[in-house]
């Protein structure tokens, strides 16, 4: 029973936490078991191995810790990094101001680079001080891919030719929670050293796991780093993977049987399809409050966030009174703007499961199309058609969006944002590749 019951279901258009895909709900409906027995080491070895492909990386070394991605900031930092080294970290938003906080508040020297809220990270001052630093006392470049709290994506790939061209040996760190499984993302390539994310974003999965990626470096680095660390440590990890064991604690078992169904979802579509799914929703969205009037908060295009958009809403108009009621009349969540754009932005968050129907047949002897043969095994799915109801999601929650502002006494026309989005989702929709 809800806490706040409404009727029928609630429109989740958060950036985090996201939809649950049924399929991951009846794959985490399930009782305890004994870690420590021969199934969840077997089920361990399989995630750890596919992970990897959710980051792009052959040579990261994954952890899956039971904990948010405040928790992964803390693993990253603490495994490669000793107290009073230097970091070089950019405030863009409520998110990557967190993180600097973080880092404040564990004794690191951190050389802040601000810009205005809606602007990325300025990468121009960041090669001004990698050039100047010729002894290297940078010791890492800590970076938020996606800042939710204002729809900004920094370009990592420049952030990494930077340190190239001045031979710079900093690591490279990214909170890629917002956009790990959602936008492009290439570890290996851009050379990211750590990089990590949460389980309640694009990999659909209740809040609970801060999945991290450590590169070959930063292991390395693990090894001198000073800073103390118990829960998170990578150690300890490390000494019970060569054990064939895995897990230093007890694991939230659920989570990991849910995870697993995720990435089969994930993969059964195809990462690149994932992405460009995520690249049209965004792209609807974007045109969906052109057609209302409003502005993005993002201020340049190359910045435009696939799986958030922040909205700024006029002068007079209170934008937390528009999640107000969308909440309370219609059922729809949206996010509130956060610390310095409170009260002048909205978010429609477009990430996860959505706006794609999944229908998967299961038959009796449980042999999935669209999990895994290990989970085919291990889940047990009951016999029939799972299908979500997240089809044409997105313009539910437009014209959801439609009828607040027009509650609220802006002058929008009725159908659209919704025309706008309809109009380049039915141009660039493709077929759903399961049901070519």
């Amino acid at each position: 029973m809800d806490y706040v019951n409404g009727p029928g279901r609630n429109h989740l258009f958060v950036p985090g936490p996201v939809n649950i895909p049924e399929q991951v709900l009846r794959a985490m409906n399930r009782n305890n078991e004994d870690y420590r027995s021969p199934a969840v080491p077997a089920l361990t070895k399989t995630l750890l191995e596919d992970v990897k492909k959710i980051f792009k990386t052959t040579s990261g070394t994954p952890f899956l810790f039971p904990t948010t991605g405040t928790g992964a900031w803390e693993s990253a930092l603490t495994n490669t990094l000793s107290p009073g080294d230097r970091t070089v970290s950019f405030l863009i938003g409520q998110f990557s101001l967190l993180w600097i906080d973080q880092q404040k508040r564990l004794n690191f020297d951190v050389d802040v680079v601000e810009s205005d809220w809606g602007q990325g990270a300025n990468l121009e001052v960041l090669a001004s001080k990698i050039a100047e630093d010729k002894s290297h006392t940078i010791k890492a470049i800590c970076i938020v891919h996606n800042e939710t709290a204002t729809g900004v994506t920094n370009n990592l790939a420049t952030v990494r030719k930077i340190l190239d061209h001045y031979q710079h040996p900093a690591l490279f760190l990214v909170d890629g929670v917002s956009s790990i499984c959602a936008l492009d993302f290439r570890m290996d390539e851009w050379g990211v050293d750590v990089a990590l994310t949460g389980s309640q974003k694009a990999l659909s999965l209740p809040t609970g796991l801060g999945i991290v990626c450590a590169s070959p470096k930063a292991l390395e680095a693990s090894k001198t780093a000073k800073s103390v660390r118990v829960f998170f440590d990578w150690g300890d990890y490390l000494k019970f993977y060569k054990l064939g064991t895995y897990w230093p604690y007890t694991p939230s078992i659920q989570l990991l049987y849910g995870l697993r169904a995720a990435l089969d979802l994930l993969f059964e579509e195809g990462l690149d399809n994932v992405i460009a799914r995520h690249a049209r929703l965004g792209k609807a969205t974007r045109l969906a409050v052109e057609a209302w009037g409003l502005k993005n908060c993002t201020q340049k295009e190359e910045w435009f966030s696939d799986t958030v958009t922040a909205v700024v809403v006029p002068p007079h108009i209170e934008s937390s009174e528009i999640v107000k009621r969308a909440w309370k009349r219609y059922n729809l969540s949206l996010g509130l703007g956060l610390n310095k754009v409170a009260g002048k932005v909205f978010r429609i968050g477009h990430l996860g499961n959505l706006n794609e129907s999944v229908g998967t047949r299961y038959s009796s002897s449980s042999k999935l199309r669209s999990v895994s043969t290990y989970a085919a095994r291990t889940l047990k799915y009951d016999t029939g058609w799972v299908s979500d109801p997240l089809k044409l999601q997105l313009l539910g929650c437009l014209a959801g969006v439609e009828m607040v502002l027009k509650d609220i006494g802006y002058p929008v026309k009725f159908g659209s944002g919704v025309a706008a989005a309809s109009a380049f989702l039915q141009n660039s929709t493709p077929l759903i590749p399961s049901r070519i």
